[in-house]
C-alpha cells in the first residue's frame, strides 16, 4: 500500500508555517482561543484543562506534551481537548524564554556550579550524536557511549525539569483564574444569543395562531 502526502507544499514551507503561521501567531492564537471557548463543558473543567496544557509547556518532555497534558487533565477532571489545545502556549516564540528561565532556576535550585548550563547547542548536538551512534552500534561494531547523553541530562534536562515546576505552576494557575470568568461570560452571552434567535423563530408561529 502506498501512502501519499495530501499537502503538496514543500517540506521547507511546512517547517516555516510551523515556526511562523501564514496568518501570524496572533491570528493562530485567536483561533485557538475561539475554539477553546466554544467547547461544550463547564468553565471550570475547561480551565482545568487549560491549566494542564500550559503547565506541560514548562517541561522538557518535547514530543510528549499532548500526552502529558491529557493525563494531567484527566487526573484533574479537566477537559482533555482544552488541555491539548492549551499546549499551543508553548511555541517557537515562547520556548526559548521558558527554557532559559527553567534551566537557570533549576541550576540554582540544584546548586549546580555556574556555567554548567552554558553551551546548550553543543550539548544538544552531543546528545543527538550519542543517540544516533548507539542505535547504529546495535547493528555494527561501533562502541556504545552515553557520555554526551549523561552530560545533557545532568546539565540541561534535569535542571529544566526541576526549574520549570515553579514558573509552570504560577503561569498555569494565572491562566486558570483568568480563563474561568472569560469562558463563563462568553458562554452566557452565547446562551442569550441562542435564546434570542429561538424567540424570533417562535414569534411568527405564535402570530399565525392568533
Amino acid at each position: 500500500m502506498v501512502f501519499k502526502r495530501r499537502d503538496r507544499r514543500p517540506i521547507w514551507q511546512l517547517v516555516l508555517d510551523f515556526l511562523y503561521p501564514r496568518g501570524g501567531w496572533a491570528r493562530a492564537f485567536e483561533y485557538v482561543k475561539h475554539r477553546v471557548r466554544r467547547l461544550p463543558d463547564t468553565p471550570e473543567k475547561i480551565s482545568r484543562g487549560i491549566w494542564a496544557g500550559v503547565f506541560v509547556c514548562f517541561t522538557p518532555l518535547f514530543g510528549l506534551h499532548f500526552v502529558c497534558a491529557a493525563i494531567i487533565a484527566k487526573l484533574m477532571r479537566g477537559n482533555i481537548l482544552a488541555a491539548i489545545m492549551a499546549t499551543f502556549f508553548g511555541n517557537p516564540l515562547t520556548f526559548p524564554p521558558i527554557g532559559y528561565l527553567s534551566i537557570k532556576l533549576g541550576s540554582w535550585l540544584l546548586d549546580l556550579p555556574q556555567g554548567r548550563e552554558a553551551h546548550l547547542g553543543q550539548k544538544f548536538a552531543d546528545a543527538s550524536y550519542d543517540l544516533g551512534n548507539n542505535v547504529r552500534a546495535l547493528f555494527s561494531a561501533k562502541k556504545i557511549d552515553w557520555h554526551g547523553m549523561q552530560v545533557f541530562y545532568d546539565d540541561v534536562f534535569f535542571p529544566y525539569l526541576i526549574g520549570g515546576i515553579i514558573p509552570g505552576v504560577v503561569c498555569a494557575t494565572a491562566c486558570y483564574y483568568l480563563s474561568v470568568p472569560l469562558i463563563s461570560a462568553y458562554q452566557n452571552r452565547r446562551r442569550k444569543r441562542l435564546r434570542a434567535k429561538l424567540d424570533q423563530l417562535r414569534r411568527p408561529q405564535d402570530g399565525d395562531g392568533v
